[in-house]
């Protein structure tokens, strides 16, 4: 017969003081982990960060020492000491470091906005620690008290100290029984005190740490953060190398009502980079929520409330995404009060805050559009610009090489190698039916694939991408490479190893293999990084004497071989090839498509910001709604294949 297991009054354990956080630290900390452990270290700075925001406190110093002993002070006012009057024998001081939900901030008398609400953060650290000691200074006198794994190990100490002396003084180290080994990270420390300092604008955050627990030299050991712009510094810190769609970017200190406000900071990315980053009285709310949602309604409805006033189409084509994916954004809220879900405060959950924000925001963002017109425009056809490239490019498949069978799907002016294999695979994009009619006798069938275009390609510097997607020739080229292009590029899928140019020696050759460069430069960029585009150098000149034959790649080539060949009195024969199709196959074999013989340069672009700048100006001027300037400068360097680096 089977024992049966009683279930009684006895069976009910009752957890008392600071017992439940030993028992379940992950309910208090999120997880005993790396993340909880410097969690402890939130807890108490937070507390000291409340002090400055309450204007109470300038100073916040942390230190790290060897045996991983946290050290946190500021010069507020200070945790009270006096005895509590629900304890009559105990002061407040240990009744806030010995009982969960005791502290200062459940009412609005002594802190407006403050980042720790549930009133566990102090004694939760205490409970987590080995050893931990308090000490408040105050009126001329320091009180210091020493604690164990939550439990009082000594009696309030009450001693003489320099009048000027105040504020809180904690000195921690966490349990190894709850956290394993114990190993803080300076570099996690170090970065989040310089985050506090931005949020915190005007405040003074000191750093200290042991020099032997900084691995690599990777940051100092002793430093002072400062910043007078608050987040604005943040974002520029953020910001500083990324390509920027233009400088300027939106920042505003929105004031809600007399002791609440938000501050918002947005740049706008040229390149598919952000950061998203909030905050909830100066706590990172890593999953988001009320705030952050509120600022990305908000930014939609001013933006399409901006293109209606002004007759821009298409703006409800855009999504957020082709916002928030190309931004970096700082959000730092102050609010009495807050709700978060859980005790780590990652998530902000305030329902009836949202429509509030989502008002004061429109407004701010929307007077932003309009004071800043022409580059709200450019802002609003670049949104655009990024809609339709999703929209009508995603029609366009990506294609991988395919067997013979499958081979219809491709374009059907591409005439294809046989291998099916990627290494040393070559497509030659050359203009015209003719010249692709002496390419494709002269390729290497096994490697060497073709593709002609119909005269010059469309420019797509200035136009819509839907005008681009129309285009035949550019989607037969897009096609071919099948490694699609804009958001949808993926290298891996690209369909040949080398990607070569193969135009006319001459003005209108040089014309074509620009505008092919410039839809590489703006669609493909990351083409050009691998080191996958060149241009091939076909000769100009062909010079026969006897059964001897020399080619000349321009004028002066042209003079070197004749000053280097022959006599004065030779006779030679000189041919101006007019274009490549023009050219014998057997030729333009050997000449421009033999590995062994050809001259092929490839297109590079200059990673330097200062460089970068400098291509983009140039492309804008030679590419933009100037012709003339083009022209002008083809003409100038129409065998400019010598030294072009873009």
């Amino acid at each position: 017969m089977k024992n049966k297991s009683t279930y009684t009054a006895k069976d009910i354990e009752v957890l008392k003081g600071l017992e439940p956080v030993r028992k379940r630290p992950g309910m208090y900390i999120g997880s005993t982990d790396e993340y909880g452990l410097h969690h402890l270290v939130n807890e108490i700075l937070d507390n000291s960060i409340d002090e400055i925001l309450s204007k109470n406190a300038k100073n916040v110093y942390l230190t790290l020492s060897k045996d991983n002993i946290i050290t946190i002070k500021d010069d507020g006012r200070g945790i009270p000491v006096d005895n509590h009057p629900d304890y009559k024998n105990k002061s407040a001081l240990e009744v806030v470091l010995t009982t969960l939900h005791a502290g200062g901030k459940f009412s609005e008398k002594i802190y407006k906005t403050s980042g720790g609400l549930h009133g566990v953060g102090l004694s939760v650290v205490n409970a987590l620690s080995i050893d931990l000691e308090v000490k408040v200074f105050k009126k001329g006198y320091a009180y210091s008290q020493k604690y164990k794994k939550g439990i009082v190990k000594s009696k309030l100490k009450k001693t003489k100290c320099n009048s000027k002396l105040k504020g809180t003084h904690i000195s921690f180290k966490p349990d190894p029984e709850i956290f394993g080994e114990i190993d803080f990270e300076p570099t996690k420390i170090y970065e989040l005190l310089k985050t506090k300092a931005y949020l915190v604008k005007g405040s003074n955050i000191h750093w200290n740490c042991e020099q032997k627990l900084i691995k690599n030299n990777s940051i100092p050991k002793k430093e002072s953060f400062y910043f007078i712009n608050g987040i604005k510094d943040y974002l520029n810190q953020i910001t500083k190398k990324r390509k920027k769609l233009f400088e300027k970017y939106y920042y505003d200190e929105i004031i809600l009502d007399s002791t609440n406000r938000i501050e918002i900071a947005i740049s706008f990315n040229e390149d598919e980079n952000n950061e998203f980053i909030s905050f909830c009285n100066s706590i990172e709310t890593r999953q988001g929520g009320t705030h952050e949602t509120a600022l990305k309604t908000s930014v939609m409805k001013s933006l399409k409330l901006f293109a209606k006033h002004n007759n821009i189409k298409k703006i409800n084509s855009i999504s957020q995404n082709d916002i928030f994916e190309y931004s970096d954004i700082l959000i730092s809220l102050y609010i009495n009060n807050p709700t978060f879900e859980g005790q780590t405060k990652q998530k902000l959950s305030m329902q009836s805050l949202q429509k509030v924000l989502e008002k004061k925001i429109t407004e701010s963002f929307s007077i932003w559009l309009s004071t800043n017109k022409k580059l709200s425009i450019r802002f609003i056809d670049k949104l655009i610009e990024r809609s339709l490239l999703r929209s009508n490019l995603t029609n366009i498949k990506d294609l991988e090489r395919k067997s013979a069978s499958e081979r219809y799907l491709l374009p059907s002016k591409l005439v294809d190698c046989s291998s099916k294999k990627f290494e040393n695979t070559e497509l030659f994009i050359v203009e015209g039916d003719s010249a692709g009619g002496s390419a494709k006798q002269a390729r290497n069938r096994n490697n060497q694939a073709i593709l002609p275009l119909r005269g010059k390609i469309l420019n797509v510097f200035n136009v819509s991408i839907a005008k681009i997607a129309n285009n035949q020739e550019i989607q037969n080229l897009i096609q071919s490479l099948g490694c699609g292009i804009g958001k949808n590029f993926d290298l891996n899928k690209l369909r040949y190893e080398k990607i070569i140019l193969m135009t006319d020696a001459d003005v209108d050759g040089s014309h074509i293999a620009t505008l092919l460069i410039t839809f590489f430069y703006k669609f493909l960029p990351k083409l050009i990084d691998s080191g996958r585009l060149y241009i091939a150098i076909p000769p100009l000149y062909k010079i026969i004497k006897d059964n001897k034959t020399y080619y000349g790649y321009n004028e002066k080539d042209k003079n070197n071989i004749i000053k280097k060949y022959f006599k004065q009195n030779d006779k030679y024969i000189i041919t101006r090839f007019k274009g490549l199709g023009e050219m014998p196959s057997e030729q333009l074999k050997v000449t421009t498509m033999e590995p062994e013989n050809r001259n092929l340069l490839k297109i590079i672009m200059d990673k330097k910001k200062n460089e970068l700048k400098k291509t983009e100006k140039l492309v804008f001027s030679l590419m933009g709604r100037n012709p003339e300037l083009r022209l002008k400068f083809i003409k100038e360097k129409a065998n400019f294949v010598k030294t072009l680096d873009i």
